[in-house]
């Protein structure tokens, strides 16, 4: 066996993804592309070391140099989320999740949650984090046709159950959650209220979203890598300090040695990079990104497309969520692919498996990190209108795609606007 030639072969796969989505429209609501100097912070020696513990606690010599950046890090996501608490060690938002359950339930305790079928994480089901630490679940009920949490049958849950925790944050969050008074609800019954953001991270720290630490939360998880246009990982924020709170201790213990090790130190470098940029593009980035969807939702609406939540304003996140037919949301995703537009299928209220979902789901998130505004989301409207509307051939379609996209590779709202992230780390790799 030629192993080089195996080695080789991941390579090639590596370049043909950059090249994809470097012609392609990416619209998965979860991603999104780094900025230069975040992705120059991966190829670091950083990459290789190990730092468990805390600055200046370690269980490792060698960190003098990390403990500079974490420290950054923390100081920074603290101003960026005005928090007295952050976390940066969580290698995910599930890990995120994960730490503040062991932290602050016990297996058998109850936990009120939105179920995964009307938009909550996997991390808060059965199936994900929740049901690895045994709580019971105790579910929300949902507007439909407002898209959200159904605020008067969430408080006759919540005093009924009594949980533990009371858990809000979705995967298809189009609106912010009515938090203020679901959380004055659980606080009265003694539950801790814990906010996922990781969809909205970076909406809420550019202020266009909702403040969860304002308006209620105990603690805030997230994920750095969607509206936070940062490296994979997670973080959580809180709005008391270790001193005035033996529970934000225990999630210190809850992220380590509770789910991590070693945590993925040029992930932290990274983390620290985006926070920067955020604090100082994060405004007008966030702000564009909410026009950009709420137009091309109007957009597609116009053109015929069942678009959620239209009497609602479609939304006011990055995300668009539109029915194609029943159980189609999968054959959809795929001729959207075909054609060069990289989206996901998507449960729609009514839907019962995730895998036969009726739904498509977008982001336009990295769109907008390319420097696109409302005008590129009326072209991009009348792409989805070709494929799925008029069943143009899909081959016609993406070579449009593709030279529509030949205007729009450049990083914007970072430290290097302009700069092509693949180029950039090219060079620096040279």
């Amino acid at each position: 066996m030629d192993w080089l030639k195996e080695a080789m072969f991941v390579r090639e796969m590596a370049e043909k993804n950059n090249n994809m989505f470097g012609d392609y429209l990416p619209m998965i609501a979860s991603e999104n592309i780094l900025s230069p100097l975040c992705k120059e912070m991966l190829i670091t020696d950083f990459h290789g070391r190990y730092a468990e513990g805390t600055p200046g606690k370690r269980y490792y010599q060698g960190c003098k140099y990390f403990d500079e950046v974490e420290k950054k890090a923390i100081e920074l996501a603290k101003k960026l989320f005005d928090a007295k608490y952050a976390d940066v060690r969580p290698t995910a938002g599930t890990v995120a999740n994960m730490a503040i359950l062991k932290a602050w339930a016990k297996p058998g305790d109850k936990v009120t949650v939105l179920d995964t079928a009307d938009g909550a994480h996997i991390s808060f089901g059965k199936w994900g984090a929740a049901g690895l630490r045994g709580v019971e679940l105790h579910h929300y009920p949902f507007d439909d046709e407002k898209m959200n949490i159904d605020v008067e049958g969430s408080i006759k849950v919540i005093r009924e159950v009594e949980p533990k925790l009371a858990l809000f944050g979705q995967s298809v969050f189009l609106f912010p959650t009515p938090l203020k008074e679901l959380a004055e609800v659980a606080h009265e019954v003694g539950a801790k209220v814990v906010y996922d953001a990781a969809h909205v991270l970076g909406l809420i720290a550019g202020g266009k979203f909702q403040q969860p630490l304002k308006e209620g939360a105990d603690v805030m998880s997230g994920s750095t890598h969607k509206t936070l246009p940062g490296p994979q990982g997670g973080v959580i924020l809180a709005n008391k300090t270790r001193e005035e709170s033996d529970d934000i201790k225990k999630l210190d213990w809850g992220v380590f040695p509770g789910v991590t090790s070693s945590y993925h130190l040029h992930h932290v470098a990274a983390k620290a990079i985006a926070f920067a940029e955020h604090l100082a593009f994060g405004k007008e980035y966030a702000e564009q990104i909410v026009k950009n969807a709420k137009h091309l939702a109007e957009t597609l609406y116009n053109m015929g497309f069942n678009v959620l939540a239209a009497d609602h304003g479609f939304t006011e996140s990055h995300q668009i969520l539109f029915k194609v037919g029943e159980k189609k949301g999968g054959e959809a995703a795929i001729k959207l692919e075909e054609a060069g537009i990289i989206a996901n299928m998507n449960m729609v209220p009514g839907d019962e498996h995730p895998m036969y979902p009726s739904g498509i789901r977008l982001g336009v998130q990295e769109l907008t990190r390319l420097g696109m505004k409302e005008q590129e989301m009326e072209e991009i409207a009348r792409f989805f209108k070709r494929v799925l509307i008029e069943n143009e051939e899909a081959e016609r379609v993406r070579k449009d795609v593709i030279n529509f996209k030949k205007n729009y590779r450049k990083i914007h709202y970072c430290f290097y606007e302009g700069e092509d992230a693949y180029e950039y780390i090219k060079l620096v790799q040279e």
